[in-house]
């Protein structure tokens, strides 16, 4: 291939295209300088625009060369995948995600360490024992103080409806199934969940088959019942701390070290990922493993998307890693995310679009990602100053986190179809 040097006036030969067909411009090669960047690139397409139509308005948009955003000079990112030079390029450019804006702050009295939204509504779960229910504007709605050890994990039993309730996890070795009213001041327990014999870390829920997964230190994969009806009318002195208890559906085997995220891939398969260095996919209805994945470090944590079937993990050598769990073909980790200084500690995927995650981590930073850019994060999102131990993007419009600091941070998504 002929390298170019920056520094002369060569030209290459692009072509443009779109998926979002209000900002096609003709499907023709237009010379550029071989030195252009995205800034040149914009100049060029918003002036295409412009003549296609008078009513155009300028936007941002980034631009994709062979799967990637274009983060260097055109020439440079050619070179670097070996790409000629002699060939028209083409490039695909979709309108930019622009930066979320910081919202709010919400002040508790201790680390946060879970947190999940559910529409309007905030759920967090805190190391001083409590659960907390906030409004998306940062009103304090509720709090409790069911269990007696941090809470490391909250998740809403139905999306899109609080009032179905929501269940915790925590270090005193049980998960409660709680019952809240939207807007009431008063959270109630309805169901201990026992049978954990170490602090538990993580619960996924399947509310298609009304079906809990939790994981912990004991290396236990447990799997629970949902239902906020009682299982049996228990004497009293069976009952635990008020509440009737209910015991796991089944119990799998076969981690040697803490679970530490447990995803729903789908109604009957499960992914757990895990101190031991391994990713595991479970079979919920033959009660079984189907695979073992070897990873290079301890997980910390994992975010599973329907979108894209992708799975992507955080782990303790800074590094976020994304899967493709099911691949039969070549290396089963499609590409590794690197910006954090410090251990990574939560993921999460966005609901409403393929590529875009968040990440949190020890370094005190919460950063948005697109998958087609593994060497930079699209953004910073700037706030914390203590570590960051858990992150949530189930509401398109808000990316959420909490952490050391006692806060929970609300960022505003301008961007959500």
């Amino acid at each position: 291939m002929e390298n170019i040097d920056p520094s002369s006036e060569s030209q290459l030969h692009i072509r443009l295209i779109t998926k979002q067909e209000q900002y096609a411009v003709p499907d023709i090669p237009y010379s550029v300088p071989a030195t252009i960047d995205t800034i040149g690139l914009n100049t060029l397409l918003n002036a295409l625009l412009k003549e296609h139509s008078d009513q155009h308005k300028k936007q941002e948009f980034d631009f994709i060369v062979n799967g990637e955003l274009l983060r260097v000079l055109l020439v440079d990112h050619l070179q670097e995948y070996g790409l000629s030079v002699e060939d028209i390029v083409t490039i695909e450019y979709i309108q930019r995600t622009p930066p979320p804006q910081p919202e709010d702050a919400l002040l508790h009295d201790d680390w946060i360490s879970g947190i999940q939204v559910n529409g309007n509504w905030i759920l967090t779960g805190c190391y001083d024992n409590t659960v907390n229910v906030w409004s998306i504007h940062g009103k304090h709605q509720a709090s409790v103080s069911g269990h007696t050890e941090p809470v490391k994990a909250v998740h809403w039993l139905i999306p899109e409806d609080p009032s179905a309730g929501f269940a915790t996890v925590s270090h005193d070795l049980t998960g409660v199934l709680w019952h809240w009213e939207p807007g009431s001041k008063e959270i109630h327990p309805c169901i201990a969940l026992r049978g954990h014999e170490r602090p538990i870390e993580c619960l996924g829920i399947n509310t298609e088959r009304q079906r809990i997964v939790t994981g912990g230190w004991d290396t236990h994969l447990k799997v629970w019942s949902s239902s906020l009806e009682h299982d049996t009318e228990e004497p009293a002195h069976k009952r635990f701390k008020g509440m009737s208890s209910r015991v796991p559906l089944f119990t799998l085997l076969g981690h040697k070290e803490a679970i530490t995220s447990v995803q729903w891939i789908d109604t009957n398969e499960v992914c757990t990922v895990s101190m031991d260095h391994t990713i595991r996919l479970w079979d919920m209805e033959l009660c079984g493993l189907k695979n073992e994945i070897m990873g290079q470090k301890a997980f910390l944590g994992a975010s599973w998307s329907p979108l894209s079937k992708s799975l992507i993990t955080c782990s303790a050598d800074t590094r976020i890693r994304l899967y493709d769990p099911r691949s039969v073909e070549g290396t089963i980790c499609k590409t590794t995310f690197v910006s954090h200084t410090l251990w990574v500690t939560a993921v999460a995927w966005a609901q409403h679009d393929e590529h875009l995650f968040m990440s949190g981590g020890y370094d005190e930073s919460v950063k948005l990602w697109d998958t087609r850019s593994p060497k930079a994060p699209l953004y910073e999102l700037s706030g914390h100053e203590g570590k960051v131990l858990c992150v949530d993007w189930s509401n398109p419009k808000h990316l959420v986190s909490g952490g050391t600091d006692n806060s929970v941070h609300i960022f505003k998504n301008k961007k959500t179809t």
